[in-house]
């Protein structure tokens, strides 16, 4: 059974930093586009970054220049490194393995909350 964890999460203040990692008990990750999503409170989720199995990324325009996805696949991990934390980061974020062929896959995510 596929699972993917994320931990990280946690409460910061602003302008503060933290870093998500999501491990995937997937035999062939470096095959799949790895993405993090978030869904604020009372929100739509939405797509925050993205990596695909060669390593371009991608990411929303209200995160860039503060965030970084990267993946290890040697340890089938993905990371989101996250810098000058807002209020309005506050979100659930979650970890989804995505393939052509093969089935995607969503963690059970993890909070992250930013306030003083």
């Amino acid at each position: 059974q596929v699972t993917l964890v994320e931990s990280g999460g946690g409460l910061v203040q602003p302008g503060g930093s933290l870093r998500l990692s999501c491990a995937a008990s997937i035999n062939i990750f470096s095959s799949y586009a790895m993405r993090w999503y978030r869904q604020p409170p009372g929100k739509q989720r939405e797509l925050v970054a993205a990596i695909t199995n060669s390593g371009l990324t991608n990411y929303a325009d209200s995160v860039k220049g503060r965030f970084t996805i990267s993946r290890d696949n040697a340890k089938n991990t993905v990371y989101l490194q996250m810098n000058s934390l807002k209020p309005e980061d506050t979100a659930v974020y979650y970890c989804n393995a995505q393939h052509t062929i093969f089935p995607n896959y969503w963690g059970q995510g993890t909070q992250v909350t930013v306030s003083s």
